[in-house]
């Protein structure tokens, strides 16, 4: 009973801290003048994609690959179809922001980068270096285009969304501060949880990391784009999924092979990442349609990413009954 105590208790300290996290660092970037599109790509960014960051990070260094992938990829995989299914659900998403619109395109070059990389059955320490700098070089253009001062409705929401939510200096950097903290040491015990129960069941890490973990990491991203659709923003629900997977793929996935280099189940390829470029690619022909539902995420597409995710999730599921 032990590991599943910690994975639940894991995975709530982790949403919890990574909340905090985000709050307060977007309130101390905020405080400072830096861009509200900066801060929603890149602070909410990272701060929705901290708990797989840390998590894979854990878990390569100790000698866990699949669950650091299968944390990574899972996590984009839950993205697309569960939460934006469930989102669009609730509130069909309009596309309306050309920064979103650019980044459908870019995540799936990014995604076909990754999987290239996977061709050889293995994650090389370069192979992970170059995820980070193709990483830091979007970042780079991200911050050049918010120092020449372009508009955008991403950043005008993100702005308004800052002013709701105001803290002080103080309170941000406590936040920043206790939400770190809690974060990493949440993450330990996720990854001792999730390990000890795959060695249980006789499953390996990868599965574990692509159900169970995925999912529990994925649930920032969920509480901030249910409330993004309740407050009627859909950019930034849309946002923040896009910019969480480029997280996953390039830095998640990065800093986990650069810690440990790592052989990759022929799975990863065949199975997970031809799924996270179908889901990719069906979410840029549902934004960029040209009938007359286009630019819009439906509650019928909604629906028909959920059951991509259950269709999934059963495929997985049966694999492990088959073995």
């Amino acid at each position: 009973m032990l590991p599943f105590i910690a994975v639940i208790a894991g995975l709530g300290l982790l949403v919890w801290s990574a909340d905090r996290f985000v709050d307060g660092a977007a309130g101390t970037a905020n405080y400072f003048s830096v861009p509200p599109l900066l801060i929603g790509m890149v602070i909410v960014g990272f701060g929705t994609s901290a708990p797989e960051m840390v998590v894979s990070a854990f878990a390569a260094s100790q000698g866990n690959p699949g669950l650091a992938l299968g944390n990574a990829y899972g996590s984009n995989i839950a993205n697309i179809g569960l939460i934006l299914g469930i989102t669009a659900l609730v509130c069909p998403i309009v596309v309306q922001s050309q920064v979103v619109r650019k980044e459908i395109p870019l995540l799936l070059v990014v995604t076909g980068i990754a999987a290239y990389q996977l061709l050889d059955g293995r994650l090389s320490r370069m192979d992970a270096v170059i995820l980070l700098l193709v990483f830091a070089a979007i970042m780079g253009w991200t911050i050049y285009q918010g120092i020449s001062g372009r508009g955008d409705a991403f950043g005008d929401e993100m702005e308004e969304e800052l002013a709701e939510r105001h803290l002080t200096l103080g309170k941000s950097v406590f936040w920043t501060v206790i939400g770190l903290v809690v974060l990493i040491a949440s993450s330990r015990i996720l990854v001792w949880g999730a390990v000890e129960i795959a060695q249980g069941l006789g499953v390996s890490d990868l599965i574990i990391g692509l159900t169970i973990v995925a999912i529990g990491t994925s649930l920032p991203e969920l509480a901030s784009s249910l409330a993004a659709a309740r407050k009627n923003e859909p950019d930034i629900a849309l946002g923040n999924i896009l910019g969480s997977n480029l997280f996953n793929t390039l830095v998640v996935v990065g800093i986990a092979g650069t810690i440990s280099p790592m052989a990759v189940e022929p799975e990863v390829l065949s199975r997970d990442m031809l799924v996270v470029g179908a889901l990719t690619i069906g979410l840029l022909v549902v934004c960029f349609s040209f009938t007359k539902s286009a630019g819009i995420i439906n509650r019928f597409e909604g629906a028909a990413l959920l059951i991509c995710y259950v269709g999934y999730t059963g495929w997985i599921i049966k694999g492990v009954l088959t073995v």
